[in-house]
């Protein structure tokens, strides 16, 4: 089937496509950039399938336009230095050792645009958009299946060569809002996550948890096809019950499906966001070590602390930033502090100290809020029904009254203070710095020689 679709393409690449035409190839842009499109989505990555040319006639024509730079050998892609596009040949994949962290490719010049469209996971992945006639070629129904928003694979024989593709389904049904076929559920579930390498499976990951409006979808996915379990983290949450009068919506994984569809609301495009969305995901993981009934009631006591060394290890074993895992390891700790400080009236000292220790993590109070609110919203009682947080509203204003929304108060005295008074500097000056910042805490003071004279009262100094 062939359709006409007018794409803006800058140049060169109109030209690339009339010199492999010329030479007596045809190059086609494939994937998810013409996916994209049709879903009038932005999309910047253009790939370029060209047929009927070898390896070396490509290479040819490419060095025309600018510097040929090969990205990864083993996949032949090919990129030119002065344009966002890569480039391959029509291939047959097959697996190298183990892990699929790499594929041999065999190029085939004579293949069919057909015949290579198979190879592809998805009938909306399959489309092809002919550089030089404009037409779209649709092989397998892809434009049908995005109408009726289905997902189905273009190839069953073909669609477990990569077990990255049961992600790359969740993604997909995520981020589009589509529905995978019963098919494509049955493939998905003969699938090994376990083979593929933790920075393939981060890469989904993150395209879930930043680019779907409800990425509860793509975890759902991943529960019904069996997948959950190469996150086991996150399988343990199912089924884990929790206490009626603060969760009437279900037990952990429910919730915390909720509370990410929220958190993915509260998304501000700043480098924050992977950071909000893991500490919205791994915000109850201590619960399923934690839960018992107590006097008739569900209870998790400590599940914020239990919770932060399996958030670590999840993230860990992802190969994620440490940066990342320390400021997601302090939210999944303090998630509930927004609540309890309102419930508890905590005094300006808690709030200046936690500010502090979320800085040293390298996050801040207005991300903590984001996450507390995400966990409160993110449930079926009165409150969050009616979109009300009374406990993020009073954390909100007095964080904004402290002035300690994005960092923690500045220390007021420092060493030189201390060595201005005549003290000679040792281990004790760690003890006395502690105290006049407790102390700078505690009263709010800015005047280190009214701090000072407090600590020298007390008979801190030598």
């Amino acid at each position: 089937m062939a359709r006409e679709l007018k794409l803006e393409l800058d140049e060169p690449l109109p030209q690339i496509a009339n010199a492999v035409s010329a030479a007596g190839g045809r190059a086609y842009v494939v994937g998810g950039f013409v996916r994209d499109q049709l879903l009038r989505i932005p999309s910047k990555d253009i790939d370029v399938e060209v047929f009927g040319l070898t390896s070396e006639a490509l290479d040819a024509i490419l060095e025309d336009f600018g510097t040929v730079i090969h990205v990864g050998r083993a996949f032949g892609v090919r990129r030119l230095k002065e344009l966002d596009a890569d480039f391959s040949l029509p291939r047959a994949d097959s697996k190298v050792g183990s892990g699929h962290r790499g594929f041999q490719v065999d190029s085939d010049p004579s293949m069919s645009l057909p015949e290579a469209a198979r190879r592809r996971d998805l009938t909306i992945n399959s489309l092809a958009y002919d550089l030089h006639t404009g037409e779209l070629h649709d092989p397998f129904g892809g434009l049908e299946d995005l109408d009726k928003s289905i997902l189905r694979a273009s190839d069953p024989e073909h669609f477990s060569e990569d077990p990255l593709r049961g992600l790359r389904v969740a993604q997909f049904a995520a981020r589009f809002d589509m529905v995978p076929d019963e098919e494509l559920k049955a493939l998905c579930r003969g699938l090994d996550l376990s083979e593929l390498s933790a920075e393939r499976v981060w890469a989904e990951l993150e395209k879930i948890l930043l680019q779907a409006q409800r990425p509860s979808v793509a975890f759902r996915f991943l529960l019904e096809t069996d997948l959950l379990h190469f996150l086991p983290e996150i399988q343990a949450l199912v089924g884990v019950p929790q206490d009626a009068e603060w969760h009437p919506e279900g037990d952990v994984f429910v919730h915390t499906m909720m509370v990410i569809d929220e958190a993915a609301r509260l998304r501000s495009g700043d480098a924050f966001d992977l950071s909000l969305m893991y500490g919205a995901l791994c915000h109850d993981l201590g619960k399923p070590a934690t839960t018992e009934v107590v006097d008739g009631r569900t209870r998790s006591r400590k599940h914020d602390a239990v919770g932060v060394g399996l958030s670590d290890a999840l993230l860990e074993r992802l190969r994620a930033p440490a940066s990342l895992v320390r400021r997601v390891g302090v939210l999944v700790r303090h998630h509930l502090a927004p609540g309890l400080y309102y419930r508890g009236g905590a005094k300006p000292k808690a709030y200046r100290k936690l500010a502090r220790e979320l800085e040293a993590c390298d996050a801040t109070m207005e991300l903590l809020l984001r996450v507390a609110t995400a966990d409160h919203l993110g449930r079926t009682t009165p409150d969050a029904i009616a979109r009300r947080f009374p406990g993020g509203d009073h954390f909100r204003s007095q964080m904004e009254s402290l002035d300690i929304e994005e960092e923690g108060p500045k220390d007021v005295v420092l060493g030189r203070h201390l060595i201005a008074l005549g003290l000679r500097p040792g281990k004790h000056f760690g003890d006395i710095l502690a105290r006049c910042r407790d102390i700078q805490d505690d009263t709010g003071w800015d005047d280190p020689k009214r701090i000072l004279e407090r600590v020298q009262s007390e008979g801190y100094f030598p």
